[in-house]
């Protein structure tokens, strides 16, 4: 069998695994990426589309800056459009007592590149005289705001293939190892690709993937809940999308300039991992109908004319994994995005042909390692420490 070699192979034709290809081939690198299905057939190609930054875990924040920075370069680095647009993203809240929240959010140092404002009462109403009485408050940040998830990854893929990468869709990878140095991967046709780096990008399937290096991570699978309504006249450019301590209040929406209005939020589905199909709970897309009531009450009689869902991967504690294997040379994870990784996207693959080209990057990545889901070891006594009786709240 005759070894297909380049310098990095990739494994998953998400978002991730194509922006990595891009940044990895702009650096001079050989790349080839796998992916069993069609590119960004899953999260990556049926999310709502946000590109935002406020909201997030602070500790993603760096890393969405410099997200963000290519974005804004967007389509003169890429050569396509993803219809992105900077309109706008409003957080708001029914609880008068989560404004706190989001002053302390918009306070904290690492939010300052974000520019929040946060508006309540008459102000927000009057700046924002669409959302509904129960709407208390809000943070705005201008910069953010929405693209076009079907679009994103083939792009990206395209433009990787323009810079010399070979993608190849319909490869189903069967076994993974690394033998004198090097990875190797046989897919199902029969085939042998061989790389001195390995990224995988697997999204849901990461961990099937990671475990066989010893590195499991315990992902959980959600399908999200999304449905787009009739055209009607363009008028609402900002991104709303509403903080609660409810589940089932969580909703958001965007207006796309042709006219409807994308929803998301609500009741999440259960993936069936076989048949890797995700289907639409019809209590989230009534649940979505009746918050959309409270938010939005001028979208009451719109009709609902497309509804869908996706496969997505969750982690125990909200965060992806990204970066370099705690086990192994040369092996790289970007995965688990938790439905929040579209804004990331072109981050992650800059990050990631950083890290490998060169073995660090200079975006705060550390929480982000796949050591995190290791089992801690088992001390003996003289190494244990003392016993505390205090609990400490991160």
């Amino acid at each position: 069998m005759t070894a297909q070699k380049s310098d990095v192979l990739i494994v998953g034709g998400g978002f991730m695994g194509s922006a990595s290809a891009f940044f990895l081939c702009q650096r001079g690198h050989s790349v080839t990426l796998l992916e069993r299905d069609q590119i960004g057939q899953y999260a990556s190609g049926v999310n709502f589309g946000n590109v935002r930054r406020q909201g997030r875990h602070l500790a993603q924040l760096d890393l969405a800056n410099r997200s963000w920075a290519l974005w804004k370069r967007l389509p003169q680095l890429i050569g396509e459009d993803l219809e992105f647009l900077p309109s706008g993203h409003m957080r708001v809240c029914y609880d008068e007592a989560l404004i706190d929240d989001l002053h302390a959010y918009a306070a904290a140092p690492e939010a300052r590149e974000l520019d929040l404002e946060v508006i309540a009462g008459k102000a927000l109403h009057e700046r924002f005289p669409f959302l509904g009485p129960e709407v208390r408050g809000g943070s705005y940040a201008p910069h953010d705001g929405h693209a076009n998830p079907r679009l994103a990854a083939p792009a990206f893929a395209r433009a990787a293939v323009r810079a010399g990468a070979r993608v190849e869709e319909g490869v189903e990878v069967l076994d993974v190892q690394k033998v004198a140095g090097e990875f190797q991967v046989t897919t199902a046709d029969g085939r042998l690709f061989t790389a001195a780096n390995l990224l995988i990008t697997a999204g849901a399937w990461g961990s099937k993937l990671s475990e066989q290096f010893g590195e499991a991570v315990p992902l959980e699978t959600h399908g999200p809940q999304m449905a787009v309504t009739e055209p009607v006249p363009y008028s609402l450019p900002t991104v709303i999308g509403v903080y609660t301590k409810v589940p089932e209040e969580v909703i958001y929406f965007r207006q796309i300039e042709r006219g409807n209005i994308v929803i998301g939020g609500g009741y999440r589905s259960r993936p069936d991992m076989l048949t890797r199909r995700a289907h639409v709970e019809p209590r989230s897309t009534l649940n979505q109908i009746q918050q959309m009531r409270r938010l939005l009450p001028a979208a009451v009689n719109l009709n609902i004319i497309r509804v869908w869902s996706g496969i997505e991967s969750y982690t125990p504690d909200s965060l992806p994994v990204i970066g370099a294997s705690g086990k192994v040379d040369g092996l790289f994870y970007a995965f688990g995005f938790c439905g929040h990784g579209f804004q990331l996207g072109p981050g992650v693959g800059d990050v990631m042909a950083e890290l490998i080209s060169t073995g660090q990057t200079s975006t705060h990545i550390a929480p982000f390692d796949i050591r995190r889901f290791s089992p801690a070891p088992i001390l003996s006594s003289a190494e244990s420490p003392s016993l505390q009786l205090t609990s400490k709240v991160l």
